[in-house]
């Protein structure tokens, strides 16, 4: 198995500390190339409009996008899911623009408004994950077929998933629980594995679980 993480700007290292610890191979990709043989991919935070623009420099944009059309499973956290998301509230460079939700940048505001809290995820069981919230986004809307994931005390969405799409506000690289990127490895584990349950693709109405 060998993940991708996306590795122009952000906090890329930590998503692939991560994976290592799961025994996953890691590839940084920067160029359209690191993409071959990958089994998924993950976008990691930093700043949304500056890895947009990234992507399109280096040529990535039309390569990610007709592998993860083609069923490579798609991973964003925090500036990740709104370079993923189909409708990208105050981002105003082109996106990715894969995944049936509206994201709205800084909704949480800035740096010094960043917050932890507690969820209660059922996908992933007990106890709640800690999570860490760094000038978040969030996720003001999904479209039918889209699997709300995650909420926080308010009702507010903060992780979803589609098919093989995986968005997430938040930054679970930051802290010891491994349990989203051990979720995110079924996924691909499931994308490419004979005799598995099959992913969905993006807008089927139908998102499979692991």
């Amino acid at each position: 198995m060998k993940l991708g993480v996306l590795a122009l700007q952000g906090d890329f290292a930590e998503h692939g500390s991560a994976l290592r610890r799961l025994d996953v191979e890691v590839v940084e990709v920067r160029l359209p190339r690191h993409l071959e043989g990958l089994s998924g991919l993950i976008i990691p935070g930093g700043e949304s409009t500056t890895i947009s623009r990234l992507l399109r420099e280096y040529g990535l944009l039309a390569p990610i996008r007709e592998r993860v059309q083609r069923g490579m499973p798609l991973m964003g956290t925090c500036a990740g899911a709104i370079v993923m998301a189909k409708t990208a509230i105050g981002l105003h460079q082109e996106n990715l623009g894969l995944m049936d939700i509206t994201v709205r940048r800084n909704a949480f505001g800035r740096q010094v408004d960043s917050f932890e809290a507690d969820l209660e995820i059922p996908a992933l069981g007990a106890p709640p994950l800690h999570a860490v919230f760094i000038r978040a986004p969030t996720i003001e809307t999904v479209q039918p077929g889209v699997e709300v994931l995650a909420r926080l005390a308010d009702g507010t969405v903060v992780a979803a998933r589609q098919g093989h799409l995986l968005a997430l506000v938040f930054h679970p690289e930051l802290t010891a629980d491994p349990r989203f990127h051990a979720y995110f490895l079924r996924m691909a584990e499931q994308a490419t594995t004979p005799g598995q349950e099959p992913v969905v693709a993006a807008g089927s109405g139908d998102p499979s679980r692991p």
